[in-house]
């Protein structure tokens, strides 16, 4: 492995080798373009992977470590049973009033908000622990602890505790009972009804669907003895104001009555004057009058004007009818004969002679019907002008009357006015005895709670999946903090990444016992990745291979001798002279490499203390 913070050359067989290479002053090969090396690659799934892999073992022991505390947790939970009324509020509430102004419940939500609140009161409460006896029974006033060790051993060997509640006074017990209920009890309005749901948990499923109902039930209780407390208060308060209404009813009665018999008034049963019921009556009678001598008038204007023999009456007359068609026969016979006869031929002056008198009777039959016209116009005349003095005269007793009738209409409307108000509060006081007989309800249980067969809390499902999230949270925290420490390479893509250094070549892992052979074997993995080594040095540069390499290591033992070995035997193979320095002062290797003597090593030649040969 190399480390991160040490900028090493080559690495031994298994390690990546860099271009960052020590070359010769004169040669002018520079490092790797390290302007994008610190730029993040973004997620990669297959490092994840690595990563899942590399570190299995502990994420299998926090998966199964936040199993088993999942279990421990669920095992230290005590179960709780959940039930659920639900409740309809009916709005708006019945009146107990029609008339008079009571502010009632309006049909928004704040009626629904309003009694929710009144579901969750102390008062309510109370009268629920009262209903179900709750202050008398220890199990639920001393529930088990909802999260505790000790739940464990109670569940395992099934041991309960047996509390005693004589130690408490009974209104300690309520209050305990009571504070249970407001703890456990929840209230929600489902959305977009008028319902609202009532819940409420307990150890015991009995004790939660007990409550539940009688959380509801208690409700409906309350606000019927709300309703009827107040239909009392609004009878007997009604009944006083009749008895007051009624009294001065019948004292404005006998003042009126007093009033008309002193001032001579007398009035019909419509509530009108005896005056003013002539007055109306004249008034008919005169637009009768006046219609009929009108009427009388327009025939009397065609009599002047001599048409009298073509009015309706002549016309609907039958004695006149029957003298015109006898008169207009004589006449045809007349003028037959006189084609024949002359005029002063005895027959001939027979038929005029018949002829004038038929004639005559005709006008005198048209005169005595147009006389009787005349007669009947002059008679409407005198109808009509004595009724228009009978209405003067009339008009003006009525006008004595209004002064009159001022008072009277006065202690008439106060005579009005008492009597409606009394028959209103008659109508109220039987309104408000059939509305306390019939205690209206205000809201109705829609769904009663069942008994729970199984309970909602723990959740080992739920438990187990919150545990293993935690721990493999706590599993990939300590995995960063491992790699955040880490300062090894673990494969060669981290060198260019990390240092910016281009890869000149991979070197294969291979035991020590094997090494040897590996190095003599020119076919073997490790002798074909030194050649491509030595080829990738060949074109690292622009003149070609660099004059001299320099092959270290930040630790002991990885690979400086074998490759400087390698590399050196792989460039002599192409002909190259090739010098090898071994500067390792503390354990050369390169001489066993060789199979050459030690006896004079790099110290001595820097040194002087040998000549050399």
């Amino acid at each position: 492995m190399l480390d991160r913070n040490r900028q090493s050359q080559f690495a031994g067989p298994g390690q990546a080798l860099s271009a960052d290479l020590y070359y010769d002053v004169q040669q002018n090969y520079g490092p790797y373009d390290r302007d994008h090396a610190g730029q993040d690659e973004g997620f990669n799934p297959l490092k994840l992977l690595f990563y899942i892999v590399q570190y299995r073992w502990l994420i299998v022991m926090m998966a199964a470590a936040g199993l088993v505390a999942g279990v421990i947790v669920t095992m230290m939970q005590t179960p709780k049973y959940q039930a659920t009324t639900q409740l309809e509020v009916l709005v708006p509430s019945a009146k107990v009033f029609q008339d008079i102004e009571v502010v009632s419940e309006n049909s928004d939500v704040r009626a629904f908000l309003t009694a929710r609140e009144k579901l969750k009161s102390r008062a309510l409460a109370q009268r629920v622990a009262f209903q179900l006896g709750l202050g008398e029974k220890p199990d639920f006033l001393f529930p088990t602890p909802s999260f505790s060790l000790s739940n464990i051993v109670y569940r395992a060997f099934g041991m309960s505790k047996s509390p005693s509640i004589e130690e408490k006074t009974p209104e300690e017990r309520e209050a305990i009972a009571i504070k249970r209920i407001l703890e456990d009890l929840t209230v929600n309005l489902v959305t977009n009804t008028s319902l609202l749901s009532i819940t409420f948990v307990d150890q015991k499923p009995k004790y939660a669907s007990d409550v539940a109902n009688q959380v509801a039930q208690s409700f409906i209780d309350q606000r019927l003895d709300q309703t009827s407390e107040t239909s009392d208060l609004a009878r007997q308060f009604i009944q006083e104001q009749v008895l007051q209404v009624k009294q001065k009813l019948q004292k404005s009665e006998e003042e009126l009555v007093t009033y008309a018999k002193d001032a001579g008034i007398t009035v019909t049963g419509d509530d009108k004057s005896l005056i003013g019921s002539n007055i109306e009556a004249l008034n008919t009678a005169l637009a009768t009058a006046i219609q009929e001598r009108l009427d009388a008038g327009r025939v009397v204007d065609q009599i002047e004007k001599g048409r009298g023999s073509s009015l309706g009456p002549v016309l609907e007359s039958e004695g006149l009818q029957k003298l015109s068609e006898k008169l207009a026969d004589l006449t045809s016979q007349y003028q037959q004969k006189l084609g024949i006869l002359k005029p002063g031929y005895p027959e001939m002056q027979q038929l005029q002679a018949q002829i004038k008198e038929l004639r005559r009777l005709y006008n005198n039959g048209v005169l005595a019907i147009t006389d009787s016209l005349r007669l009947k116009y002059q008679e409407a005349q005198s109808k009509e002008a004595d009724l228009k003095s009978k209405l003067t005269e009339m008009e003006r007793q009525q006008v004595v009357f209004n002064d009159k009738n001022i008072k009277y209409t006065i202690l008439k409307r106060e005579v009005d006015s008492n009597r409606s108000q009394y028959d209103s509060l008659i109508a109220k006081l039987n309104e408000v005895g059939v509305s306390s007989e019939l205690k209206t309800q205000s809201a109705a249980i829609v769904d009663f709670a069942s008994l729970p067969v199984a309970p909602y809390s723990p959740r080992l499902s739920i438990n187990l999946a919150i545990a293993l999230a935690l721990f493999m949270a706590l599993a990939a925290s300590i995995i960063y903090i491992i790699e955040l420490l880490n300062n090894t390479f673990t494969n060669p893509e981290q060198i260019e990444k990390e240092l910016g250094l281009a890869m000149l070549g991979i070197l294969p892992l291979v035991d020590d016992r094997e090494l040897t052979a590996s190095i003599a074997d020119q076919k073997s993995g490790l002798s074909e990745a030194y050649r491509s080594l030595r080829t990738s040095l060949q074109f690292s540069g622009a003149e070609g291979a660099p004059r001299s390499l320099l092959v270290t290591s930040s630790e002991p033992s990885e690979g400086k001798s074998t490759t400087s070995f390698k590399l050196c035997q792989d460039f002599a193979a192409l002909g190259a002279r090739v010098l090898l320095v071994d500067g390792d002062l503390r354990k050369p290797n390169l001489h066993r490499l060789f199979g050459l003597d030690n006896a004079i090593g790099l110290s001595n030649l820097l040194t002087n203390t040998r000549s050399q040969g």
